[in-house]
């Protein structure tokens, strides 16, 4: 077996060395933890303790990285931390707590074309384990590696709308959000059994009453409009992801294509740290490992 060369394995040493080797990583953790805290400390002494817990996850979800490479053994590339520390921090503390969802525009799509990226990584990351693992006598080929890693990003993408929707249905959250539409095209506004579609165009208001009479004009509240009830929404953050998932495929597959000389999707891919004993040195994604064994190329 030959091992790679220059490779810094992960939190196998210190902290002190930790700090040493990666000290952007640092950096940007102890900002950010900084941040964090002391939006807690200002959430909590207004009272507002839904925003004190948003504070807590994100304390709890900043460790999951370390948690992940320190118990078992994947070596997470230094930007790909950096990154999803700062997605952590724009979705949870910015997003939510400082409604930037709703003060900037795009800020939710761009959220989630990066979690379509990150996650094609991952599924990358995934198969190029199976590639090196001697148990399995197959090798993904490079077009392979890339469709499975579009179609696991598509499906956690997927698999995240279900949880949203869930969410509003269940707690009558709005993780879902509406949009405000001028047109309406249904078949349920058309006469009984006639199944016809029925257009309302240039729709300024709507007036909504409620079982206990209760009258909403929605453009008392701004929305000149109908309100979509979400699908837009949906659809958005699946295109987005489409095109995050779609965008690192075609990265992974040339980089498989060369043998691992791209440095850029090095940056991204979670690898497993080389132990003796573990079945897992075969020939990686990027060639560095190699260990004669037969294997069926799909």
């Amino acid at each position: 077996m030959r091992k790679r060369e220059n490779a810094k394995a992960p939190w196998r040493g210190s902290w002190k060395d930790e700090i040493k080797n990666h000290k952007r990583l640092f950096i940007v953790y102890m900002v950010l933890r900084l941040l964090v805290v002391a939006v807690a400390v200002a959430s909590f002494i207004s009272g507002n303790y839904q925003n004190v817990l948003l504070c807590v996850l994100s304390l709890v979800l900043f460790m999951l990285p370390t948690f992940v490479s320190k118990n078992f053994g994947i070596r997470l590339p230094e930007t790909l931390e950096i990154i999803v520390l700062l997605f952590i921090f724009a979705a949870e503390i910015l997003g939510e707590i400082s409604a930037f969802y709703e003060k900037v525009p795009f800020w939710d799509s761009m959220l989630h074309t990066v979690t379509g990226f990150l996650a094609a990584a991952i599924g990358f990351a995934l198969v190029d384990v199976l590639n090196r693992n001697t148990r399995f006598k197959f090798m993904l080929s490079p077009v392979y590696m890339a469709v499975v890693a579009f179609c696991f990003s598509m499906t956690v993408g997927t698999l995240w709308e279900f949880f949203e929707f869930f969410m509003d249905q269940v707690f009558n959250l709005d993780m879902q959000k509406d949009f405000v539409v001028s047109t309406v095209a249904s078949v349920s506004l058309s006469p009984a059994d006639s199944n016809e579609i029925v257009s309302v165009k240039d729709i300024v208001s709507t007036v909504v009453t409620d079982k206990a009479g209760n009258v909403y004009n929605f453009a008392d509240y701004g929305i000149n409009g109908y309100l979509d009830i979400g699908i837009i929404d949906t659809m958005k953050d699946l295109f987005v992801n489409f095109v995050g998932a779609l965008a690192f495929s075609v990265i992974g597959f040339f980089y498989v294509k060369s043998r691992g000389k791209g440095e850029f999707a090095k940056q991204f891919i979670p690898t497993i740290s080389e132990k003796e004993g573990d079945g897992a040195q075969g020939e990686s994604a990027d060639g560095t490992l190699e260990k004669d064994t037969e294997k069926t190329e799909v």
